[in-house]
């Protein structure tokens, strides 16, 4: 009896499982992303850095998500002639930062299960949050040489763009590739050493990164997948 009625519960277990088949999603995901950095500051040239992210997603609905992140990267640039005419400073900042964002995705407000047109548009997404970026600062003029100085800073990262989701045999989004824009806007003048003007000092990223599902599962209140 007991064998039979355990054999019960594990097949409506089963059917209520493939029922939600298109509807459920991981509430968790573990994500890698890697990104070419722009600086926006007194310095007139930039030149290519890079930046490397490590980020924990928690996802309310498949359409609004809370990311928590790490990352680490480099900043540089040169010419100052528009704060110091002639001059050949430079700078180099190499930073870590942890940042708080919260993000949604067109999804969660718009009906695409009727349109391939709407589908298409799901998936794009915006986000803002909170961060701490730790600097460790190096400004150079021939001249004088290094000035080395370290330190942190509040900004506000500010992200548009795409995510790609890869569904698995139960229509469930298991793998996504995240395609993105982010600026970063420093709530200082000094991050690249200089203060000049009245413009807080900004950096921009194109992020390019994999979010995998880790568990968690649950439904949405509908299909995720048109």
């Amino acid at each position: 009896m007991k064998k039979f009625i355990f054999t019960l519960l594990t097949c409506a277990s089963f059917l209520m499982a493939n029922a939600q088949i298109g509807y459920n999603y991981a509430q968790y995901d573990f994500g890698l992303s890697g990104a070419v950095n722009s600086a926006h500051t007194d310095f007139a040239k930039t030149g290519s850095s890079y930046a490397a992210q490590v980020h924990f997603t928690y996802n309310y609905s498949p359409y609004i998500n809370y990311i928590a992140e790490v990352q680490i990267g480099g900043l540089n640039g040169s010419d100052l002639t528009a704060v110091i005419p002639g001059s050949d400073y430079t700078f180099t900042n190499n930073y870590s930062m942890v940042a708080l964002r919260a993000q949604i995705q067109l999804g969660e407000i718009i009906d695409y299960s009727q349109s391939q047109f709407k589908n298409a548009f799901k998936n794009i997404y915006f986000s803002g949050g909170v961060g701490v970026i730790y600097t460790d600062l190096t400004v150079n003029e021939p001249t004088l040489g290094p000035i080395e100085s370290k330190g942190s800073n509040i900004f506000i990262p500010l992200k548009a763009g795409y995510e790609f989701k890869f569904f698995n045999s139960y229509s469930e989004p298991k793998v996504k590739l995240d395609i993105g824009y982010q600026y970063n806007m420093v709530l200082s003048d000094n991050f690249d050493g200089i203060t000049y003007g009245t413009n807080k000092d900004a950096f921009s990223q194109i992020v390019v990164g994999l979010k995998f599902a880790i568990g968690g599962y649950t439904s949405y209140r509908k299909s995720i997948n048109y």
